[in-house]
């Protein structure tokens, strides 16, 4: 029988490529912390290389032209991932139990264990020169036309003919995945816990370090991207040296919301989200953290829309591609559609619009995706400052040189160990 962990890899694995949706938040839930680990690396490692591991394997199918269910696809992956990257696990493990994902009827196919059963054999007679020859196949094969797309728009001269280096080093970057950064929000950091060399005030942990669970249950702490608390570090000189009402749209799971009110302790805050389940959990951390804010669980552009008195300062953290988190979420290669750019920058134009409309004079509003694509960040900023005369730029964040300040926010791809992020701020001046 196949191991809960390599169950949980391979069903994580069938939603993305069987489904074409993101891996669900739950999907290693009640696995040992030693089960979460080989899981999450195979399911990584499965879904980073998935190109270069079909390329493999495709030939040597006796009627390749006809083509093999997706988990038979997914079975064998696993295998081969495990053969050629994870040398702590043993042939047998990584052949039989890639093999025994197939026999159940409901999950598998069992008509293709004896299949599965061959390629994986022949692969393991000499690991060391299936990693190799794995190692060397063209990294071309693991993007996608989004994975293309998206490199040439965080590199702002991506198109350009010399840049082909630049995007060969930045798909590298992205293929590693992303450790996650700490706020320490009351008492001293937990053993295991050091300030971060690029972005002092946001904390990792040292190599080896128990994930600090209970601190963060306890709220203490709160796992947050450098992208999200350098966004949030902004300064700007408020009428009465704090605003006194904030919205926070989109706000779970409410990490912004939680940097807001412990800069500004005295504000009224509003957190608005949409989704019942987020709304609850945000609810929750709040809680935990002993955050002050009212939680509307609503649509952000009509609970805008519905009226009353405007905001002093409005956070528009707006739904996106998610571009900027392929480090973190590498299934977004194979199953975001680029023809979706339109339709999200639709929304999120509407929704700036709405905030717009509630934001109060001398009010500031700071929007925010994590993308990379012009499309759903810079282009908003050019539209806005065009449309709106009321509206001018606020320079709120250090810019590139620490020399003087900037209203655009867009951390370096290739030197930015945190998220792909991008925002803007601008002030009603009327």
């Amino acid at each position: 029988m196949p191991t809960r962990s390599l169950l949980s890899a391979a069903n994580a694995l069938h939603d993305v490529f069987g489904m074409g949706r993101r891996v669900g938040e739950d999907w290693n839930n009640g696995l040992s912390p030693a089960d979460a680990r080989l899981a999450h690396a195979v399911m990584g490692l499965c879904i980073r290389k998935w190109g270069r591991l079909n390329a493999w394997y495709w030939p040597r199918l006796n009627q390749s032209s006809k083509g093999i269910p997706v988990r038979t696809q997914i079975a064998i992956s696993i295998g081969l991932a495990q053969l050629a990257w994870l040398p702590g696990v043993a042939v047998h493990a990584a052949v039989a139990e890639s093999v025994e994902l197939l026999a159940d009827p409901k999950n598998g196919f069992p008509p293709h264990k004896g299949l599965a059963n061959a390629i994986l054999r022949s692969a393991a007679k000499n690991r060391e020169f299936l990693a190799l020859e794995m190692d060397s196949m063209a990294a071309k094969l693991d993007r996608t036309p989004f994975s293309d797309a998206l490199l040439r728009a965080a590199l702002s001269d991506g198109d350009a003919p010399e840049c082909a280096e630049k995007l060969s080093t930045l798909w590298h970057k992205f293929q590693q995945p992303q450790p996650p950064a700490y706020v320490v929000l009351d008492g001293p950091p937990p053993e295991g816990l050091v300030s971060d060399a690029q972005f002092p005030p946001a904390w990792r942990l040292t190599p080896g370090a128990s994930f600090p669970r209970q601190w963060l249950q306890s709220g203490k702490g709160m796992v947050q991207d450098i992208s999200s608390q350098a966004l949030m570090a902004f300064d700007w000189p408020f009428e009465g040296d704090s605003p006194t009402r904030i919205a926070d749209l989109c706000a779970a799971p409410g990490g912004k919301t939680t940097s807001l009110a412990l800069k500004f302790p005295k504000a009224r805050i509003f957190a608005v989200e949409q989704n019942g389940m987020r709304a609850s959990r945000m609810r929750e951390n709040l809680a935990a953290r002993g955050i002050d804010a009212n939680v509307a669980e609503a649509e952000s552009v009509a609970w805008l829309q519905g009226g009353g008195k405007p905001f002093d300062l409005i956070l528009v953290d707006a739904p996106c591609s998610a571009s900027g988190t392929i480090r973190k979420h590498p299934e977004l290669n194979w199953i975001f559609n680029l023809a979706d750019l339109d339709r999200l920058a639709d929304a999120q134009a509407n929704l700036l619009e709405a905030a717009i409309g509630r934001l109060a004079p001398g009010g500031l509003l700071i929007y925010s995706v994590c993308s990379w694509f012009p499309k759903e960040g810079a282009d908003h900023l050019h539209r806005l400052l065009n449309d709106n005369p009321k509206l001018a730029p606020a320079p709120i964040w250090p810019d590139a040189d620490g020399k003087g300040r900037t209203h655009v926010f867009r951390p370096d791809p290739l030197s930015w160990n945190g998220e792909g992020f991008q925002g803007f701020a601008v002030v009603n001046r009327q």
